[in-house]
This record gives structure tokens, C-alpha cells and sequence, in this order.
């Protein structure tokens, strides 16, 4: 139970308690089942306290210090955390709904079981933090939330989530692409559009990073790196196996692209795998006319043989986005395009 001393004087002045806290770092403070709700504590120094099942619902605790706290079972329904320090804290079974932990920093806190609809954790810090047998799907912010260091994400969590978590989030958990690709299917949800290796010159990279950026906001799985990269003994088999673990390779075709040796490289590399039954591996696109004129063997053979996609206008808005829904259709999967 709480000690009814410890509760009076955080009730009556924040400053006066941090003062007693810093004064007496080694008491071990008891606000276990304490009554808090509605009340501001914002800023108040509650750093390795004991507030298991303590109700602190609506309440005020932005830019609070519950690092090393015990938080389990407590009730935090609608409470602003803005900015809190959680480091550490272990939340197992906090009742969060609704709860605002915009900013908070919550490296190693532990959240398994706990309740946390609707929280939003937009800008959170997160490193090494557990967030066991979640749904997350009515979660805030998951994709603005920065990671320090990686953290576990459950199997559980993901079929909880019936794979509906944002991608950005998971691949920043430290999640392998291979898992993130295969997601959806693993929660029962169909892979909509294909994934991609972006094949460009990096003369064209301002292009090729608005492509890249708006296929993976249409949730297209996709990886590049530019055609200067060193062919190196650790670069090559990179490059080989990204390739062969992704389905197709969206050639970026240019002046700049038809005359690097890096992207007939990867060209090569991506036809080698259409023998092997798989069809239509090659995506090419055209940034300008080089293509149609050019004496390029490999380049010849593509035009000649593939239909390729027009986005000469890139930089005109309105063409660009029909040039993008063109191709994101072209990208769907079998099961997606008879939609």
C-alpha cells in the first residue's frame, strides 16, 4: 500500500517533492494503489517508484521521470506522458487507453500485456522495448516513432495485429526484410503488389528517391543503391542476393543508365532468374528518349522486347501521378489486380 506521507507531499508541491526525491535517492518510494487521477504531476520526479495498480487516469505527468518505475497494472487512461521518461519502466498489464506519449522516451520499458488502444506514441524513442502479445492497429503514431536500437516484436503481436502495422515501424524494430514481406500472408492477409529492386544511375537519384519514397508509401516493398557503388568482393554478393529475394527489378532507364556498366550488371542479373520460370522480372521505365535511339545492345534488346513505362514528365505533377498509378497497377499481384 501507499505510503500516505509520500502521497500528501507530491500531492501538495511538485517542487517541494523533487527536492525531497533528490535529497533521498535511495528511499524506495511506495504510491502503490494511490489514488492520482486528474491531477498534474508534470514534471515530478517519480524515478524507480512503486506505482503498481495505482490510478492515474487523466492525469498530468508530461515531461514526468518514471525511469526504473513499477507501473504494472496501473491505470493511465487518458493521462498526458508528453515527454515522460519511461526508460526501463515496466508497464506490464497498464491500462494506457487513450494515453498521450508523444515524445516519451521509453528505451527498454516493458509493455507486454498492456492496454493500448488509441495511445498515441507519435515521435516516441524506443530501443530494446518489449511490446509482447500487442494489437497495435489502433495504436497512434507507430510510424513516427524513432528507434534507438531494435526491439522484440512478438509473433503473437503480429497476428494480434492481424499484420496491420505499419511497415516503417517494423522494419525499425530490426525486423529482416524477409519477414516484413511476408507479413500480411503470415496474418491470413494477401502480399499486394510485388517487391522491388530499383535499378538507376545515381545521376538520376532525384528521381529515383521520389519513386522509391511513393512506392513505399503505396506499401510497395522495394530497395536500391546506386549504380557507383563499388563491385567489390562484399558489395557483388549483396547486390546478387537482394536481387534473387526480390520479385521484380524496376529499371530506371536514362542517357545516364544505359551507358553505366553497374546497371547492365543488375539487368543481367535480374534476367538470369526469368529461365528459371518466373516471368516478367524485368519493370523497365524511361526518365527520357535515350532508349528509342540509343545503339546499346542490352538496352536495344528491352526496347524491342518489353513494354516500358513513360515517365519522361516526372516532373510535372499531375503526369507523374498517372505515370505512378500505371505502374502500381502493373505491380499488383495476381490475386489483387482480378480486384
Amino acid at each position: 500500500m501507499a505510503n500516505q506521507e509520500y502521497v500528501e507531499l507530491l500531492r501538495q508541491d511538485i517542487v517541494a517533492w523533487n527536492n525531497w526525491k533528490q535529497a533521498n535517492p535511495t528511499i524506495q518510494v511506495d504510491l502503490s494503489d494511490a489514488d492520482f487521477k486528474r491531477i498534474n504531476l508534470s514534471g515530478a520526479d517519480l524515478s524507480f517508484a512503486n506505482l503498481d495498480h495505482a490510478n492515474l487516469r487523466r492525469s498530468i505527468l508530461s515531461k514526468s521521470r518514471l525511469e526504473h518505475a513499477s507501473l504494472r497494472h496501473i491505470n493511465l487512461m487518458g493521462a498526458d506522458l508528453c515527454g515522460a521518461n519511461l526508460r526501463e519502466a515496466n508497464l506490464y498489464r497498464a491500462y494506457l487507453f487513450g494515453a498521450n506519449l508523444n515524445g516519451a522516451y521509453l528505451q527498454e520499458a516493458n509493455f507486454h500485456d498492456a492496454y493500448l488502444k488509441h495511445a498515441d506514441l507519435s515521435g516516441a524513442f524506443i530501443g530494446n522495448t518489449s511490446f509482447g502479445n500487442q494489437d497495435l492497429r489502433e495504436v497512434k503514431g507507430l510510424e513516427t516513432v524513432q528507434h534507438q536500437s531494435p526491439s522484440p516484436l512478438s509473433i503473437n503481436t503480429i497476428y494480434l495485429s492481424q499484420g496491420d502495422i505499419p511497415e516503417a515501424f517494423v522494419r525499425g524494430t530490426g525486423a529482416p526484410d524477409s519477414f516484413l514481406e511476408y507479413m500480411k500472408a503470415l496474418a491470413n492477409k494477401p502480399i499486394e503488389y510485388y517487391t522491388c529492386f530499383i535499378s538507376y544511375s545515381s545521376k538520376d537519384e532525384a528521381f529515383a528517391n521520389r519513386l522509391y519514397d511513393d512506392l513505399q508509401n503505396n506499401n510497395v516493398r522495394c530497395w536500391f543503391a546506386p549504380e557507383d557503388m563499388k563491385i567489390g568482393d562484399k558489395i557483388r554478393p549483396r547486390i546478387d542476393e537482394t536481387i534473387r529475394m526480390f520479385d521484380k527489378l524496376l529499371l530506371v532507364l536514362s542517357q545516364h543508365s544505359i551507358a553505366s556498366n553497374w546497371v547492365a550488371y543488375e539487368v543481367e542479373r535480374a534476367l538470369d532468374k526469368e529461365p528459371q520460370g518466373i516471368p516478367n522480372v524485368l519493370f523497365p521505365i524511361r526518365i527520357d528518349d535515350t532508349i528509342l535511339t540509343c545503339n546499346t545492345q542490352w538496352a536495344q534488346d528491352i526496347e524491342h522486347t518489353r513494354h516500358i513505362g513513360d515517365f519522361t514528365h516526372w516532373k510535372n505533377h499531375d503526369i507523374y501521378q498517372k505515370s505512378l498509378d500505371r505502374l502500381l497497377r502493373a505491380l499488383k499481384t495476381p490475386n489483387q489486380s482480378k480486384e
